[in-house]
């Protein structure tokens, strides 16, 4: 079998080509930044691709894998940015539509929890989705779009919405990094919202794992959570991760405000 990635290059794409290498598949590693993935020490192909100029051959420029884990999207974290539908759908849709039409039978597709938009409480994969910002719409608007061209064309989707995550490699925007730096710059305190927030929050490497069974599988699941299913607060979590690690800092809680595109209570469910 051989199982094609998208954005091979970024934080999960990385990890999900670590767990591909466990199994007896061929991996193709779609990426724009080649040199990334130069000393990875992973046995893959390295196809050097930006999927706004992909042409209508790029199937079998890519080997005509099997299957797509399709991860590559770009404009975050700017979740509110209108490039997400103005331009990034398109393209994206555009992308996906021309592989399926060259071939391609089978496709994993990272989501988001921004499709559920607002909605608090337990979330699960047949509640109507309610976009609050341009990237959960975007989003949503590429799944219906997969949709629709299922009536006239045969592959199989799933769809796999992707809550909180985190680990080695993330941005470093992210919670996780940056509570990290400030514990090895030796900061005294720790810059953070009030954490009281309840979220769903997953390590990248489960996240990875999830990811390749469903494209090894190769049967369409239509839309699929990842997440853990157990709400924890944020401040919490944080406290964790310095159990877990023997980090010495102080939560100076309350710096930050809650972020106002996402409710405070949300996680999901199987």
């Amino acid at each position: 079998m051989k199982i094609a990635v998208t954005g091979a290059s970024g934080f999960i794409g990385s990890h999900v080509l670590k767990d591909l290498n466990r199994h007896p598949v061929e991996i193709v590693a779609i990426t724009r930044n080649p040199k990334q993935l130069s000393d990875s020490g992973i046995a893959h192909q390295v196809v050097n691709l930006d999927i706004a100029d992909a042409c209508g051959d790029c199937f079998k420029m890519l080997g005509s894998p099997d299957s797509l884990i399709h991860l590559a999207w770009d404009g975050l974290p700017n979740y509110k940015s209108l490039h997400h539908f103005e331009t990034e759908l398109p393209r994206q849709f555009r992308f996906l539509k021309t592989l399926i039409e060259g071939g391609l039978s089978s496709l994993v597709i990272a989501g988001t929890c921004f499709e559920y938009g607002m909605q608090s409480g337990p979330l699960s994969p047949d509640l109507l989705p309610r976009p609050s910002n341009p990237y959960g719409y975007a989003k949503d608007a590429l799944r219906q779009q997969l949709e629709f061209l299922k009536n006239f064309k045969s592959f199989e989707l799933t769809w796999a919405r992707l809550f909180y995550l985190y680990g080695e490699g993330q941005s470093g925007i992210s919670l996780y990094s940056k509570l990290k730096e400030a514990v090895l710059r030796g900061d005294k305190a720790f810059n953070m919202s009030g954490g009281e927030q309840l979220r769903d929050y997953l390590p990248v490497e489960e996240v990875a794992r999830r990811i390749v069974n469903l494209s090894i599988a190769r049967q369409g699941k239509g839309v699929v959570n990842i997440c853990s299913g157990k709400p924890v607060s944020v401040r919490g979590l944080v406290e964790q991760w310095l159990r877990e690690h023997d980090w010495e800092i102080e939560l100076n809680l309350g710096y930050y405000p809650y972020p106002d595109y996402e409710p405070m209570a949300f996680w999901g469910t199987d």
